[in-house]
């Protein structure tokens, strides 16, 4: 089979199931960093421009966070070192642990039955407790410096990825997934994204601790 053959083989392959018990996991062997899920989710949500439901991080490989090029990869290229680049789309995976919820001192986070994390805005004080617990960055306090946040000095509500409930409900993947033209967000259940990255020959990012917080007792299945 000829890479375009194969390349062909992956596009359309990202979104396999939807609704209740779907998850979301990025193949970040795929991920080109496009920012077409950025650009999706803005529009289907109408996010501000100081907001980002998903964002794109890329680092280069091989290379040391702290004192290495990961921090200053222009004097990397300057050097002549040309290391590889990995993306890693980020956002909420609707843990099956979630720390977010764990932490959340006014059960204004829950884990719904059908598998959404769901924030309450009614119940969030802005604490950033979640913040701090998630470990991928996906809380943002988008009004933290407005109304009374500024005067109370509180992180406002609390927003993040949605997984759009709303579209899988009437059977629509998430705009980010069915955005991603090389379906590097995969959305289904966690064998079925584990059998599709198996077959694409890719390996999850994230540490055996990661897997466990977002697939709980099923990331056996990418074992």
């Amino acid at each position: 089979m000829s890479t375009n053959e194969q390349n062909r083989e992956v596009l359309g392959q990202g979104v396999m199931n939807v609704g209740e018990g779907a998850r979301i996991f990025p193949d970040v062997e795929a991920c080109i960093d496009c920012g077409g899920c950025v650009v999706a989710c803005k529009r289907t949500w109408d996010v501000g421009p100081q907001e980002q439901r998903i964002s794109i991080s890329t680092m280069l490989e091989g290379q040391e966070a702290d004192e290495g090029f990961n921090h200053r990869s222009s004097q990397a290229l300057a050097e002549g070192a040309s290391p590889g680049e990995t993306s890693i789309p980020m956002q909420c995976y609707h843990c099956e642990n979630a720390p977010c919820v764990s932490v959340c001192p006014v059960d204004s986070l829950i884990k719904k039955e059908n598998g959404f994390v769901e924030v309450r805005d009614d119940l969030c004080i802005g604490c950033q407790y979640c913040l701090s617990a998630c470990p991928f960055g996906a809380p943002q306090f988008p009004d933290s410096n407005d109304g009374s946040a500024q005067v109370f000095g509180t992180g406002g509500t609390m927003d993040k990825c949605t997984m759009c409930e709303e579209r899988q409900h009437v059977g629509k993947g998430p705009a980010c997934a069915e955005e991603c033209a090389t379906d590097a967000i995969l959305v289904g259940d966690a064998a079925e994204i584990a059998d599709e990255m198996e077959k694409r020959g890719s390996a999850p990012f994230f540490n055996d601790q990661a897997m466990e917080i977002i697939f709980g007792e099923e990331a056996g299945e990418f074992s």
